[in-house]
């Protein structure tokens, strides 16, 4: 396994101890009745946010900043501290897309991660992009239950000393990977049950250390109400005895916990945190992109852990507030935290890289077109009909289905540039149509229908009129007609879901299949400049979904 063995003060461990401690088997040399200061910081679901926003919100050169100054206060305090990924770290932003996020990992390996989790979207891109992103990095990439060809493709886990205390970081990802990634993509890749291989390994280092940590990407899901998802952190808590911590990601809320089992959705940057706690194990996460970095301050005497204080630090954070003219501004939650000057100027020439060639203007749009996570994924919305029409016209298709998956932002209202398009568009699905018979084309209604409101693979409809209820197609016109089962339509889709994505029905080998090559981004983006200016209100759903 990796071991790191973290800076250790002379007046508490000499040094000869400390080589010890680093080759031999076991627990580790820890002082009898000393106390021992550990501070655990922990970000997640990062999704290419390097630079910070339009608002200043976030960045790595703030979150340095952060790092940098708890280090040196748990050092003079004569402690370690250790700080954790819970994966995703790509895929979300334009800038970092184009470049494989080479300024994401070199920046989180400048800041001095210690470990990460790996995330399902660590295989958006091709492995052989993985792997070149595992060169960029000094930390491990930890993952227990992703088996290639039969083989564990990461490090299960990687074991710290810290003066003397032996802390052991095992890497969990969800088991959904394979149903959230292109499958084209992951061939001969296994995502394994992560419950089932922590059941196996932590027992094991529970011998090897004195504190068994899990960074995970797996999602945190209220008294383990995990729905269409798979088992999260809470179930793998109640599952498997002997976790102390859970640093976590996937699911990407920040877990505040107003009482047991009872989640604090509404949680305000900078107000009191207290993290789940379930089976012995504390289990938190840091909401997303940066926003936050959580830090756990603990104490370890004679064998035992305690929770001393937990706190989400919010990375420069605002709020909208009203002015006394009347009109809003930004202001932010907590006092505003400089950039790191020298990571600023390192990642400046990745974000001016980027800039040049996302800059240019595809199109205007005389509205907002909604693709926000939490209303793409649970309604139609008028961004949903436009892509869904971008598909039919480039296809010639009769209707077109896109998973809500794939919507990852909104469309501004005004010049819109290949930017906006791409933070719709990130992960370089293929535009491909299936011309099928109108009763398999009525099953694919059906299991379109079925997908759950509030996940990924909820779906977004353009092209026909539908009636639904509790999940059962029940009415299903194209073109205003009823389907004909002996007519042949032409349906719209992309590469992920015709290779088996988000679970729906696989079509990349049905004899109508036809892979265009037409990359979404450059298909939306054509789409844009040829409606131009789009009149949004043109592509308002109305009452072609209707849902009981």
């Amino acid at each position: 396994m990796h071991i790191t063995l973290k800076s250790v003060s002379q007046a508490l461990l000499m040094a000869g101890m400390l080589s010890a401690c680093a080759t031999q088997p076991g627990k580790g040399a820890y002082l009898s009745d000393k106390t021992y200061k550990i501070t655990i910081l922990h970000t997640n679901d990062h999704h290419g946010r390097f630079w910070p926003n339009s608002d200043g919100e976030y960045g790595l050169a703030a979150q340095k900043t952060v790092v940098d100054k708890v280090r040196a206060e748990v050092k003079a305090e004569g402690g370690y501290s250790l700080l954790l990924s819970g994966g995703d770290v790509n895929t979300g932003v334009p800038e970092s897309d184009l470049q494989d996020a080479e300024p994401d990992f070199r920046g989180m390996d400048r800041i001095g991660y210690d470990a990460m989790a790996v995330g399902n979207h660590e295989f958006d891109k091709p492995v052989p992009v993985l792997m070149k992103q595992r060169q960029w990095i000094s930390f491990p990439m930890l993952s227990a239950n992703i088996y290639q060809d039969g083989r564990r493709m990461f490090d299960p886990y990687t074991i710290f000393n810290l003066g003397g205390v032996k802390v052991a970081v095992l890497g969990l990802t969800t088991d959904d990977t394979a149903k959230m990634v292109n499958p084209a993509q992951i061939k001969g890749i296994e995502f394994r049950s992560p419950i089932a291989e922590a059941g196996k390994l932590v027992p094991e280092l529970r011998d090897k250390a004195d504190i068994v940590i899990a960074a995970t990407h797996m999602g945190h899901y209220t008294d383990g109400n995990h729905g269409v998802n798979a088992p999260g952190d809470v179930e793998m808590a109640r599952a498997v005895k002997g976790l102390d911590l859970i640093v976590g990601g996937h699911s990407q809320n920040p877990v505040c916990m107003k009482a047991e089992n009872v989640r604090d959705d509404a949680y305000v940057p900078g107000a009191p945190c207290a993290p789940d706690r379930q089976n012995g194990a504390w289990i938190v996460q840091a909401h997303e992109w940066g926003k936050y970095v959580g830090r756990a301050d603990f104490e370890f005497n004679n064998g035992k852990l305690k929770l001393v204080k937990y706190q989400l630090i919010p990375v420069n954070l605002k709020k909208t507030v009203k002015t006394a003219d009347g009109k809003t501004e930004k202001v932010p939650y907590t006092e505003l935290i400089p950039e790191d000057g020298k990571l600023r100027s390192f990642l400046k020439g990745y974000q001016d890289r980027g800039q040049a060639e996302l800059g240019v203007k595809v199109g205007e749009l005389s509205a907002k077109l909604e693709g926000d996570r939490s209303v793409v994924r649970s309604q139609p919305t008028g961004l949903g009909v436009f892509v869904g029409e971008a598909m039919m016209a480039k296809a010639k298709a009769d209707f077109a289905v896109i998973n809500s998956g794939g919507i990852r932002d909104s469309l501004p209202a005004g010049v819109l540039s290949y930017k906006d398009v791409l933070k719709v568009f990130p992960f370089g699905s293929t535009l491909v149509y299936v011309d099928m018979k109108g009763d398999e084309a009525l099953d694919y209604l059906k299991a379109a229908a079925r997908m759950t409101p509030g996940a990924g693979a909820f779906a977004q409809f353009a092209g026909v009129k539908l009636r639904i209820e509790k999940g059962e197609l029940k009415e299903a016109l194209v073109g205003g007609k009823a389907i004909n089962p002996a007519k042949t339509y032409r349906v719209a889709i992309n590469s992920f879901m015709a290779a088996g994505g988000d679970g729906y029905p696989k079509m990349n080998q049905h004899p109508g299949f036809v892979n265009t090559g037409f990359v979404d981004a450059e298909m939306l983006k054509d789409y844009v400049a040829k409606q131009s200016p789009v009149k949004a209100e043109r592509f308002a759903p109305g009452d072609a979904v209707s849902r009981m």
